[in-house]
């Protein structure tokens, strides 16, 4: 081996030791909290900046500063950080969206008390705790992974922490101290990024933002390990620092040179984008708290008030002036987040990314840099780089197809650190490169001025993606993708529209931030500046576009009036609080109000003064009483409440239901008050079907195909019942489990079809096989005589294929009438009257229908939710266990609706555990177990004969 290769490999071997102590703590604070601490890098700069503070400027013995550093300090910051910070959330039951948003919080956090306290030069000065060569680092990366290794695999702390990692509150119940597992993994994962940052910090940049961002490049490591296997974290980490030190002994010519070179020192950046997008296994669930991008109410006045402080620098001057003139450009780029984030419930940490593309390519174009343009005007170049950029913001909007919470945080913020990395930093794109004025703009007071301008246009376009039908349609995706996609949303190409926009915004404001500073300056596009932007729109409304203009008055503003950092950590402190307040600080401080006013705080006799002053109450107002098919329900007495597993507990039952096997139910027309409420859906030819289909049952064998048990008293499928939605031989396997084998189902016109079976049948499978959630191994699915196994679940939903949900699928920051209205408008049919004849039927055209969904009962829910997919005339309505959480009485009122919908043709297939409305609602059953249909036919004889077998 040459000397160079081998000076070379130990080189390799140095940063990827760095690396693997990066992922080792990485690991081991997710595997004991489920939290993927973005923090890990700031929490690494503090490490560092502490032992340079003690031995550099103090004068402390080197070994002495170490042990208070990597001793004392690291794990104590993670102590503090698990116990004030995470755990109330995990007490909480927090998911991952609002974990995420608090370690970002942190980061900041951190970052900006770091530049309070160091300032935010570069430091070169650190201390050396080992030496170059790699071998003691080596030493340390192997001891510390076996030794994890060995506790996790067998000691019984190792146990502990893999019961709390699988299921935090049955580990608590089984007798585990999960707060005490938490904070041991805290303190180890903090313990190791003080080690990572006091190695590293000799041989880099020490400054707040810099050493942060490089250790958060090696999150790699740790997601190609899929957060869990430390020796594979290990050995990622090595190769790529090898291969990162090799690639420097590569020097070509031509135009691959720049390229190489920036390979040979951002091959980690290279790792963690292929790790982001090919292995999105981080973490799946929703990208940020709902409430924390929910739509905020305006105050009264809040728009005069912001508009008289925009103009007021219109009077400053000097160097007051020449500061506000980066608010308007900031907010304009803060505003790319409300599209993105507020509006389409995307999380997106590369927003920088597009802002610096935005003033760099305003910069080339301007200059006659770009190749093949020609040299334009500043404001002409600005418009050709907003066109430009634009398209680019399928870089994110692609992966956030396919990808939602974590993994999708790491893709945006991979994609971001990768445009730094390899365009900004790199010399032939910026070298020697100025940004002027447009002419007749070039003081600061007329150029405040044009920025005004173009930042109520930006205003204007953003509250026209709030409104119509992309609005709704961009808030349902938002509050809930799955619903969305089943109310026929196009959710796919409804992200890329958001991302693209967002990046259109974001150049804009990019642009205009670097005319306003004459220069490109690629350190006000950081990714760390980016985390913070995103922060700060989050922490302050990231649906709310004052929030916005608010945030990047108080990021210029803090700043510019005091050190550098003020900003960072103001806003770092309020992303932890939203953390613990997922609303947000305006909810925290509009229940705080409340408290305040209410009587609940008040003490008897301040309760007495308080109706002595002002009178008692105002009685509440009635209730609304539902008309049509729910009118029977709410006439009834309020029954009893139903379990879980659908059983009724004692109570009240509503009035009778027509025996199985009658002339209502089975073989003659269904019941005058039934089919006397669906002629409130059409106005002349009626939404669910142009003519009233009343088919007569005839006695007959079942179809091929379908099983038959016992003597049949009707016919489910008789003559006139064509299948509208059938399967046929559906296969599925998850791993060695084979949750369909071999399915057939047919869901003829006019009927009810229902699925039972015991928890584990694959009843679930075969729903979402037939919605479109799911795409079965083998076998085919067919809409009337149409192949949609391929098609995903809103192209079947614009078919006419209609679903709810078992857990509730509803949007709620969207009123109740503005829900129907996304069925109506995604549906398969565009009918402008079926809001309100759909909102009529099932009772919610009262006040009930201007509130938002959230916080309604469950039952109006599941009106909600039932009347958002009618809306959309379906053809077939398939429902996922539609009584759960309500009680007997709603339960009748849902039973008689969905009576005169089978009435008027619609194919109806049920998924229910409560067999008391299966026997009431069914024309046929099907039970399945283990995957295969093992009963077929009237729901009398099959139901009788399971509870037989199963002793009921």
């Amino acid at each position: 081996m040459s000397s160079l290769t081998y000076d070379l490999t130990l080189a390799g071997l140095s940063v990827g030791a760095a690396a693997a102590l990066t992922g080792i703590g990485l690991i081991v604070t997710y595997r004991a909290t489920g939290v993927l601490n973005f923090a890990h890098g700031a929490i690494a700069m503090v490490c560092a900046y502490v032992l340079r503070q003690c031995v550099v400027e103090w004068g402390w013995p080197l070994w002495w500063a170490a042990l208070l550093t990597l001793v004392v300090v690291a794990p104590g910051l993670g102590v503090v950080l698990e116990r004030f910070v995470f755990r109330p959330l995990s007490v909480l039951g927090s998911d991952p969206a609002q974990t995420l948003v608090a370690s970002l919080g942190v980061f900041v956090l951190l970052v900006g008390g770091a530049a309070l306290l160091w300032g935010q030069g570069a430091r070169d000065d650190a201390p050396v705790l080992v030496s170059a060569e790699p071998w003691g680092q080596l030493a340390v990366v192997a001891v510390l992974a076996a030794g994890v290794g060995a506790v996790v695999r067998f000691s019984r702390f190792g146990r502990e922490l893999r019961a709390v990692v699988d299921d935090r509150q049955l580990a608590v119940l089984g007798g585990v101290d999960a707060d005490r597992v938490a904070a041991v993994g805290w303190a180890f994962g903090s313990f190791t990024a003080g080690l990572t940052g006091v190695l590293l910090a000799p041989y880099v940049r020490l400054d707040p933002y810099g050493l942060p961002l490089l250790v958060m490049e090696v999150l790699a490591v740790a997601v190609a390990a899929r957060m869990r296997s430390l020796p594979v974290a290990v050995v990622v980490a090595l190769g790529i620092g090898v291969a990162q030190s090799q690639l420097t002994r590569l020097h070509p010519s031509g135009w691959s040179q720049p390229l190489v070179q920036a390979l040979g020192a951002n091959l980690f950046v290279v790792a963690l984008l292929i790790a982001a997008l090919v292995l999105p296994g981080v973490g799946t669930r929703d990208a940020l708290p709902r409430t924390a991008t929910a739509r905020m109410p305006t105050p009264p006045g809040a728009w005069i008030v912001a508009g008289v402080l925009f103009l007021l620098p219109l009077g400053f001057a000097g160097r007051d002036l020449h500061t506000a003139v980066q608010v308007p450009a900031l907010a304009v780029v803060l505003l790319s987040l409300v599209v993105v984030t507020g509006r389409g419930g995307q999380i997106s940490l590369g927003q920088a990314a597009y802002a610096g593309l935005g003033a760099l390519f305003t910069a080339l174009l301007a200059a006659g840099r770009f190749p093949g343009l020609p040299r334009l005007p500043e404001l002409a170049a600005l418009a050709v780089a907003v066109v430009l950029v634009a398209p680019l913001g399928v870089l994110t909007g692609w992966p956030a197809i396919g990808r939602r919470g974590l993994a999708l945080a790491l893709a945006t913020f991979a994609v971001g650190v990768g445009v730094s990395r390899f365009v900004f930093a790199q010399p032939y794109a910026t070298a020697g490169l100025a940004l002027g004025r447009p002419a007749g703009f070039d003081s600061d007071r007329a150029y405040y001025v044009l920025e005004l301008a173009l930042l109520v246009c930006a205003l204007l376009a953003t509250g026209a993606l709030r409104r119509g039908r992309v609005g709704r349609a961009l808030a349902a995706m938002r509050d809930h993708e799955s619903g969305a996609r089943a109310a026929g949303v196009r959710v796919p190409s409804l992200k890329l529209l958001a991302f693209v926009c967002g990046a259109a915004l974001a150049a804009l404001g990019g642009g205009l931030l670097g005319m306003g500073l004459r220069a490109f300056d690629p350190a006000a596009y950081d990714p760390v500046r980016g985390l913070l932007w995103f922060a700060a729109v989050v922490v302050l409304g990231a649906d709310s576009t004052l929030g916005a203009l608010l945030a990047a008055a108080l990021l210029v503003g803090l700043d510019a009036g005091t050190r550098g950092g003020v900003a960072a950590a103001v806003i770092g402190v309020l992303a932890i609080l939203v953390g613990r307040f997922p609303g947000g600080p305006y909810d925290a401080v509009r229940a705080t109000a409340q408290r305040l006013r209410g009587t609940p705080a008040l003490t008897p006799l301040g309760i007495r003064v308080r109706r002595r002053l002002h009178g008692p109450p105002p009685e509440p107002p009635p209730l609304p009483v539902p008309s049509g098919a729910t009118a029977a329900g709410a006439e009834t007495r309020r029954g009893p409440m139903r379990t879980a597993g659908g059983a009724r507990t004692s109570g009240v039952s509503p009035q009778p239901a027509a025996p199985h096997g009658s002339a209502a139910r089975r073989g003659g027309p269904r019941s005058t008050d039934a089919t006397a409420d669906t002629e409130a859906l059409r106005p002349r030819r009626g939404l669910l079907g142009t003519v009233r289909r009343r088919r007569a049952r005839s006695s007959g064998p079942p179809p091929p195909g379908v099983p038959f048990t016992g003597p049949r008293t009707s016919a489910p499928y008789g003559p006139g019942a064509l299948a509208v939605l059938e399967a046929r031989a559906l296969r599925v396997r998850y791993g060695g489990f084979t949750a369909l084998d071999g399915v057939d189902l047919r869901i003829p016109a006019g009927r009810v079809t229902a699925v039972v079976g015991p928890n584990g049948a694959g009843k679930s499978t075969l729903f979402h096989c037939l919605a479109g959630t799911l795409r079965p191994e083998r076998g085919v699915v067919r809409f009337r005589g149409r192949d949609v196994t391929r098609l995903p679940a809103h192209a079947r939903t614009r078919l006419g294929i209609a679903r709810t949900f078992q857990q509730l699928a509803v949007f709620p920051t969207l009123t109740v009438a503005e829900n129907v209205r996304v069925g109506a408008e995604q549906g398969r049919v565009s009918d402008p009257g079926a809001v309100e004849r759909t909102l009529r039927l099932l009772g919610l055209d009262g006040p009930v229908r201007a509130l938002p969904a959230a916080g309604l009962p469950t039952g109006t829910l599941r009106r909600v939710e039932l009347a958002r997919a009618l809306a959309g005339a379906p053809r077939v309505l398939l429902l996922d266990e539609p009584a759960a959480g309500l009680d007997t009485a709603e339960v009748a009122a849902l039973a008689r609706i969905l009576k005169a919908l089978a009435a008027d043709g619609t194919a109806l297939l049920v998924v229910e555990h409560d067999l008391d409305l299966v026997a009431d609602l069914a024309d046929v059953v099907h039970v399945m177990t283990a995957g295969r249909i093992v009963a077929s036919g009237p729901p009398g004889h099959v139901l009788d004969t399971l509870g037989e077998a199963t002793g009921r």
